[in-house]
């Protein structure tokens, strides 16, 4: 079973034309897609290399203080030379065993206080714990997956070119004020009221990957909830994110689903 999820992830690479340089990033994806190989229960894997991250409450997210290994390419938002990880970011790789984060007085964090963490929901730290296990699903399966509205780096030129409020361009380098400011401005600009909530950008695997150009991604993921969106809300989503793929998930006693919607003109009949 290992062999035909490595000969996959393999296939799925070379379709984004990578080269012999991305053997090391597959075998990463592998190692972290086959321990969710079994069910939904991550298995820990101690590594010689494990980054280090510091949880800032205030914030909600973690700042990466050590770094080790090349999962850090797709994985955080650089803000003036700094790496943060989201809640779900800092949980997926502190289950995996890649990361150990700190509280503010250097003590190790345990996965139960992250779960606690994820538990607050969406008032907490933007994450709900549906949320996360979308994003724990994606990325098991090899998925580059960003917060939606939230961009990888400051350095882009459009702080999010397919962001809730339209073509919004702002220069992060015109930024004034703290890094910290910065963080909170974006994570309020982006939060969602409506019935249908878009929470993540997804991107194939690809060994290229660049938070400074990321791309368009493969597809817009929202949450649906417990009922299908409403025909008004999905023509809305298609007319704010038109000519971007929007797909719909729910997440029911632990299972991940996925689902969107084509459009079919039925014939008039005579």
């Amino acid at each position: 079973m290992e062999e035909d999820e490595k000969e996959r992830l393999r296939f799925s690479e070379g379709r984004n034309d990578c080269d012999s340089d991305s053997e090391g990033y597959v075998e990463d994806l592998v190692d972290d897609e086959l321990c969710y190989s079994s069910g939904g229960i991550p298995k820990l894997q101690f590594r010689k290399d494990v980054s280090k991250a510091r949880w800032i409450e205030e914030l909600g997210i973690a700042e990466v203080v050590e770094r080790k290994g090349k999962m850090w390419t797709t994985t955080g938002m650089v803000r003036d030379g700094k790496i943060y990880s989201s809640i779900e970011e800092a949980l997926f790789l502190a289950e995996i065993g890649a990361l150990h984060v700190l509280n503010g007085d250097d003590a190790y964090l345990s996965l139960k206080d992250l779960y606690e963490k994820v538990a607050k929901g969406t008032d907490g730290y933007g994450c709900s714990w549906e949320s996360f296990e979308i994003y724990r699903h994606l990325k098991s399966l090899g998925y580059i997956v960003g917060r939606h509205g939230i961009p990888w780096t400051s350095r882009s030129t459009k702080i999010n070119s397919i962001a809730e409020n339209g073509a919004s361009e702002l220069d992060g380098t015109s930024c004034n004020g703290s890094r910290h400011d910065i963080i909170i401005t974006e994570m309020l600009n982006n939060l969602q009221l409506s019935e249908v909530r878009t929470i993540f950008d997804v991107y194939p695997p690809n060994s290229k990957f660049k938070k400074s150009s990321p791309g368009s991604p493969c597809f817009l993921l929202c949450l649906a909830g417990d009922h299908p969106p409403s025909k008004q809300a999905t023509e809305d989503l298609e007319t704010r994110y038109k000519g971007h793929c929007i797909k719909f998930c729910n997440v029911e006693h632990g299972r991940v689903s996925f689902f969107s919607f084509t459009k079919v003109e039925l014939p008039v009949l005579p």
